[in-house]
């Protein structure tokens, strides 16, 4: 999630714990707590494909959290001037602040590395979006309120206790939509690809699901409120014959660690020379992916490995689209095709009702 939603977590976090005894403080030790993780940012790690998987990663670790918040419990039980405060209410205090950003994180689709330094892919339960206004105003709101108030414990665990309801809601919502589209998938024989199901921008109540079939990948939008209408499946091409190739290089290979199977590959020229491009199909919406990076060049008939690279995100702000996305929202009809928005050499079948 943004760092101000998690900042407002941990702080709603430490009010509920030890506002009573910490007062505001409370409220603005876990605010820093809950955003501590993100520092990470700031770490060069060489290359734009090793900042974007090296991310969410060490800093996110519950092992490394565990361990620093049970260090900081010792501390502030040994060296705190609040002596009536017990270990057990300093480790749950830094314990909830600190463990629960990786694990909201790990609700979002870009993916978290919870269990570093095992060598497991990262986690990734994608039910919410990055940014989600109806989970962050309770936190929000309620930190507001509790700053002004000086007395934080009880109007931060209201806070608290709704953004967590809205979370389990989403859990129930992508529960409805995969089995929406199960059967959709069966009927065209996609029941075992790969798929990746996540809500679309800013709300839960439209999900876009993401299959993965050989040299195409498939876009399916499935609403909560769609009623009876069968979703449409639209097919594009991710560039498949280009994946060896892409996988044969340190980058590639780490970014296919990061995001699976869920990769579109492309060459294009870039000053003067052929390039070779992937592009994260999970982040953003189709045509407007905001994560590609170049990985190889072509010299001399022969791709070579380059210090991966950002391209530069898509420019493009269609209003429209936006307008679409929110009425789709409510109502299948007319449909939103997401072939509409996509550069046309991508898309391999259009609905007829496209």
């Amino acid at each position: 999630m943004d760092s101000l939603t998690q900042a407002a977590l941990g702080a709603g976090l430490g009010g509920m714990v030890l506002g009573r005894r910490l007062g505001r403080s409370s409220v603005l030790i876990g605010a820093v707590l809950g955003t501590l993780p993100d520092l990470d940012v700031v770490i060069d790690y060489g290359d734009a494909v090793a900042d974007y998987t090296y991310h969410r990663g060490f800093s996110h670790s519950l092992f490394v959290l565990g361990g620093l918040a049970t260090l900081l419990a010792v501390a502030a039980a040994r060296f705190a001037p609040m002596r009536d405060v017990s270990f057990r209410q300093w480790a749950l205090f830094f314990g909830l602040c600190l463990l629960t950003h990786p694990l909201l994180d790990a609700f979002t689709t870009y993916g978290t590395q919870i269990w570093w330094p095992l060598d497991t892919p990262p986690t990734s339960w994608a039910t919410i979006f990055i940014i989600d206004p109806l989970f962050s105003l309770p936190l929000l709101a309620t930190l507001f309120i509790a700053l002004a108030r000086g007395h934080p414990q009880r109007i931060m665990t209201w806070g608290v206790a709704i953004a967590c309801a809205y979370l389990a809601f989403t859990l129930v919502a992508k529960g409805v939509v995969e089995s929406r589209l199960t059967p959709v998938l069966a009927e065209h024989g996609l029941g075992q690809a790969p798929r990746l199901v996540q809500p679309t921008p800013f709300n839960t109540l439209l999900w876009r699901a993401t299959i993965i079939d050989d040299d195409a990948h498939h876009e399916v939008l499935v609403g909560l409120l769609d009623g009876d209408t069968s979703p449409l499946l639209e097919s594009y091409s991710r560039g498949a014959e280009l994946e060896d190739e892409a996988l044969s290089f340190d980058a590639g290979a780490r970014l296919s660690w990061f995001a699976g199977p869920f990769l579109r590959y492309e060459q294009r020229e870039i000053e003067g020379h052929e390039t070779l491009i992937a592009t994260d199909l999970r982040l953003g919406f189709p045509g407007f992916h905001p994560f590609s990076f170049a990985l190889a060049e072509r010299r001399d008939g022969v791709w070579q490995a380059i210090d991966s690279r950002e391209l530069d995100a898509p420019t493009r702000r269609d209003r429209q689209a936006l307008t679409r996305l929110w009425q789709r929202i409510f109502s299948p009809e007319p449909p939103l095709c997401t072939t509409d928005l996509v550069d046309p050499q991508w898309i391999v079948e259009r609905p007829a009702a496209c």
